[in-house]
């Protein structure tokens, strides 16, 4: 039997343990979760944001905001805005997405259909899809459901960068550091 390691010297960052609770703010309400002690994370209700410093600057024109990143799962949930002319770059998802637009029109530029207000998109895993969102829209907003990473994508379908809750969680960071949130203002969506 191979020799254990002596712990007992060992720091252990307890805020990752069974019974962490994420923060609470204006931004995030819930409940304490009614099986915490078997480690469960509580749910989690983001009202409409009034600050408007919490959407996250993706490209020129595209911003999200955060509702919840499922640690466990590698999904999260984001609203997606994207103003006149703004393009999301290239990209294909290796798990389901399913969305919901909220508000305005927008469409792939590789596919025939348009999403507007009420819509329900359902996005099959390796679909390669650029969204765009025409002059004359103002504004869209869509509620997305992402099951796993993005894969932003080359014309020759090479990938050239991946996107995953780890990397959108220090995107947000560096955002609400440089526009005084503070970093860990993006702890309360973790799940």
């Amino acid at each position: 039997m191979p020799e254990m390691p002596d712990l007992a010297n060992v720091e252990i960052d307890t805020t990752r343990m069974i019974g962490w609770v994420p923060p609470k703010s204006e931004h995030v309400h819930y409940d304490p979760p009614v099986m915490g002690h078997l480690g469960m994370k509580p749910e989690i209700v983001v009202p409409e944001p009034t600050d408007e410093r919490i959407w996250v600057e993706i490209e020129p024109n595209v911003w999200f905001r955060p509702l919840f990143f499922d640690m466990n799962t590698g999904g999260h949930g984001e609203v997606l805005r994207v103003r006149k002319g703004g393009v999301l770059s290239r990209h294909r998802h290796p798990a389901p997405v399913h969305g919901f637009v909220l508000k305005g029109r927008w469409h792939y530029l590789e596919h025939t259909w348009v999403a507007e207000t009420g819509s329900y998109v359902f996005e099959p895993p390796g679909e390669v899809h650029t969204l765009t969102v025409t002059d004359d829209c103002d504004e869209m907003q869509t509620f997305f459901a992402i099951l796993g990473p993005v894969l932003y994508i080359d014309d020759d379908g090479k990938v050239e960068h991946v996107e995953d809750n780890v990397g959108l969680i220090e995107h947000c960071k560096k955002a609400y550091k440089a526009n005084g949130l503070g970093e860990d203002f993006v702890d309360q969506f973790i799940r």
